[in-house]
């Protein structure tokens, strides 16, 4: 049977106290422990006057000044109203590796206008505790130094162990039979967070009641040194919510553009008809000119649209193939020109996106022998800029489904071509091919860029 036994300890707690002594001299005062100690027992203790006794209480007027000081990094960020002024709750991360709201950095039960800390080394701490005690004693405990956290998808707070020392703090039971015989897979049970939650019950946070001994729990008990409380923070590496939902949003809005790659070679797996569809709505969701929705998309899947898809690709290349014979290119020149446009071919879809001027360019006729036609240019120009725009979040939105694409712009060397196989009217404005796929392997990394050399540099700035 295992049995938790609160101690209360009347004591002011500050720098250079001797903890174990305090905690031995409460234990054998507790009437609930006729004794004292014995071995096997385990020893809960509040990080808080671990804490003071290191001398972990700073002089913060300003608590946010602390908990900052005390974070390597942000893991979410809240903005909540308390009493109608705005408050920031901070989930960060310390140089422990703990992940806990305001650092652990705590104002309470300390002298106004100072806040704690939590222990430098919490099993450090632990572990001195333990081998004091055993000095003292000659016999075998545990030790484990708890903080207050909160936990992802649950409300209210528990206690978890941050220091241990002498103490099995996971059971690993991944391998063994479950009571129908079947194997368990990968689980691990954190046996010190459990007797830390537990010791909570006997510990209530104002009763000056510090400390708990756990009593019919020494199977988890060891000599081995090298347990630590350490052992229970999952690797970054592993952590499926390493930041919160607002920072995960604005991390993957940031990290979208880069995202993107060309990718010039496919699997043959289809694409899923949901993901041309959301790059269709980010295309339509980009800025076009007057208010309007200009942009039109023919969209040729391989399997179901291969006679339009050779028809067209067949009439571009003729196109092409005479222009650049018209310009005195070699066979070979036409030929490596002619190549690159081969990938709209096997794509598993293709997107050819067009801009229709018909859908809101202003026109500018001629007045008092005024020669407008450059601002009708420069409305044709202004459309075709804004396709563009719809153009990259097509493609950024294909990246973020992790699919590749790329961007072949041969239908813009001809307009008339495409206008004619498609029978479309004369405002249709080709803006280039976007084949479609599985990208066949991962895309290579981007290279850094010198954005500093693509600013002008104009006679107010040098």
């Amino acid at each position: 049977m295992i049995s938790l036994i609160g101690v209360s300890i009347d004591h002011r707690f500050g720098k250079g106290d001797d903890l174990a002594g305090i905690i031995l001299r409460a234990i054998e005062s507790c009437a609930e422990l006729p004794g004292g100690l014995q071995a096997g027992d385990i020893l809960v203790i509040t990080s808080k006057i671990v804490a003071k006794t290191e001398g972990r209480v700073i002089a913060a007027p300003d608590r946010e000044d602390a908990i900052t000081a005390e974070t390597v990094r942000v893991v979410a960020t809240k903005i909540h109203e308390r009493n109608g002024i705005p408050v920031s709750t901070r989930i960060v991360e310390t140089e422990h590796g703990l992940i806990l709201a305001a650092a652990g950095v705590d104002a309470s039960n300390t002298e106004t206008g100072t806040v704690v800390l939590l222990p430098q080394d919490p099993d450090a701490s632990a572990r001195t505790i333990r081998e004091s005690i055993q000095q003292v004693l000659g016999i075998s405990i545990g030790v484990i130094i708890t903080d207050t956290l909160g936990r992802a998808w649950r409300l209210g707070v528990t206690d978890h162990a941050i220091g241990a020392s002498g103490i099995h703090v996971l059971d690993d039971l991944t391998g063994t039979s479950d009571s129908f015989g079947q194997q368990l897979q990968m689980t691990m049970v954190a046996v010190a967070d459990q007797l830390a939650a537990a010791s909570e019950l006997v510990r209530a946070k104002a009763s000056l009641t510090p400390v708990a001994v756990i009593r019919g729990a020494h199977t988890w008990v060891t000599s081995n040194e090298q347990l630590s409380a350490r052992d229970l923070i999952r690797p970054t590496a592993d952590d499926l919510f390493s930041v919160g939902t607002a920072e995960a949003k604005i991390e993957g809005a940031h990290n979208a553009v880069y995202a993107r790659r060309t990718v010039r070679s496919f699997t043959d797996s289809p694409v899923p008809a949901e993901v041309i569809d959301r790059a269709l709505h980010a295309a339509a969701s980009a800025p076009a000119p007057h208010h309007t929705l200009p942009w039109r998309f023919l969209i040729l899947v391989r399997g179901q649209d291969d006679s339009l898809r050779a028809e067209l690709l067949d009439a571009m290349q003729t196109t092409w193939q005479s222009d650049l014979a018209a310009e005195g290119r070699t066979t070979e020149e036409i030929a490596a020109r002619v190549s690159r446009g081969n990938i709209l071919r096997t794509a598993p879809t293709v997107i050819f996106p067009f801009v229709d001027l018909a859908a809101g360019a202003h026109t500018y006729p001629n007045i008092d022998g005024m020669n407008s036609g450059h601002n009708n240019d420069s409305e044709r120009i202004m459309f075709h800029i804004a396709g563009g725009a719809a153009i990259e979040n097509m493609l950024i939105s294909i990246a973020a489904d992790n699919f590749g694409s790329a961007w072949i712009s041969s239908s813009i060397f001809c307009p008339a071509t495409m206008r004619r196989v498609l029978d479309l009217p004369d405002t249709y404005w080709p803006l280039g091919a976007i084949a479609v796929g599985q990208p066949t392997a991962p895309a290579r990394e981007r290279p850094e860029i010198d954005v500093q050399s693509l600013l002008i540099r104009g006679k107010s700035n040098g």
